[in-house]
């Protein structure tokens, strides 16, 4: 009873320390970089010694290092022989990535990255609405059907919603047929994702949506350009309008 008795002990205690640090590296990845958009680590600050990280985050060095690699690969910190690691400039964090933009999380606010997403599309989608009406093939005139016919049948539910909307503006810029336009398409899908999302629960209503990107597909298929243009945007002033909810949801204020 006596070694069951110990045994349950250690197990237990196993178990403290496990809930207490975190197992997975990315879930200490993501907590460096949220140190680092907190301002806890402000730009151009060293990072705390690799043993002082061990001892913040509860992890081996092993753990630590393989961190602080991810983060230099998303342009958040620089390591330097015999200087350390120090915090990089913002210009230099690399915010269209995925998992950057999910590390910022509450701290998005702070660095008007939704505003900034949708001067990019203010600036790119009617253009490529604009060609597409004159080089969309029949297929991409159907993805596009195909993308709104999925944001019409789950505009009740956001995150589908959401997918589809993606969907549709990342089928638009590829079929306006442009190159630089698709390379922008691919550079900018995490953060275009990010922003949809965020207007798309922030809204009770998107019927106006599905209703100017169903008249978006109508354009391109009449291979009407200036109402192509027109309906990119309009889709834009909704998106205005969405981005006011979305930062009002998230506790910004002008």
């Amino acid at each position: 009873m006596k070694l069951e008795s110990e045994g349950q002990s250690r197990a237990e205690k196993s178990s403290t320390s496990s809930e207490r640090r975190p197992r997975v590296r990315r879930n200490v990845t993501a907590a460096i970089a949220q140190d680092i958009f907190a301002d806890r680590y402000p730009s151009g600050s060293p990072l705390p010694r690799e043993n002082d990280l061990c001892e913040l985050y509860g992890v081996s060095r092993t753990v630590i290092r393989e961190s602080l690699k991810v983060l230099e690969s998303k342009g958040l910190v620089r390591g330097k022989p015999r200087v350390g690691t120090t915090v990089c400039d913002r210009d230099e964090w690399n915010i269209l990535d995925a998992e950057v933009l999910d590390w910022m999380g509450p701290y998005i606010k702070d660095f008007d990255l939704l505003g900034c997403i949708l001067e990019a599309r203010r600036t790119i989608e009617p253009a490529a609405a604009e060609y597409a009406a004159e080089r969309a093939s029949a297929q991409e005139i159907a993805d596009l059907d195909k993308a709104w016919r999925q944001m019409r049948d789950s505009a009740g539910e956001p995150e589908s919603f959401t997918d589809a909307d993606v969907m549709f503006h990342t089928v638009l810029l590829t079929a306006s047929h442009n190159q630089v336009f698709r390379r922008l398409s691919s550079a900018i899908h995490a953060a275009l994702k990010y922003a949809l999302h965020a207007s798309n629960i922030a809204v009770e209503n998107r019927e106006d949506a599905v209703l100017v990107h169903g008249q978006l597909v109508e354009a391109l298929r009449m291979r009407d350009k200036a109402g192509a243009r027109e309906c990119a945007n309009r889709m834009l002033d909704l998106a205005v309008r969405d981005l006011a909810a979305a930062e009002k949801a998230i506790g910004r204020t002008k």
